[in-house]
């Protein structure tokens, strides 16, 4: 094989690897619109963060609240001096005459 014909397949070769890689590329609407999508959903996403963070916040603070009304003085009585409870509201009715 002479020069002449090594550059003319190196040049073939090169073609066709440019080929192929040019073959495999989006258009550039179509690569910005996935783009925009892909942005769209990571904003939607932050949307839905946040507004779990919000619930969340809030069935905490409700929490903080229903704690506090529980403790309060009114309640104490329940309570005996090992703050252990006098009345079990999740046991049996009938169990509690018998305790």
């Amino acid at each position: 094989m002479t020069s002449y014909s090594l550059l003319l397949l190196l040049l073939l070769l090169t073609g066709c690897a440019a080929a192929g890689l040019e073959s495999n590329r989006q258009p550039r609407a179509v690569h910005s619109g996935a783009c925009q999508e892909h942005r769209t959903l990571h904003s939607r996403l932050d949307v839905v963060e946040q507004r779990v963070e919000d619930t969340v916040d809030k069935l905490e603070a409700e929490l903080a609240a229903l704690l506090d009304t529980i403790e309060a003085p009114r309640w104490r009585p329940l309570l005996d001096t090992n703050e252990k409870t006098k009345v079990d509201i999740l046991q049996d009715p009938g169990q509690r005459d018998q305790s």
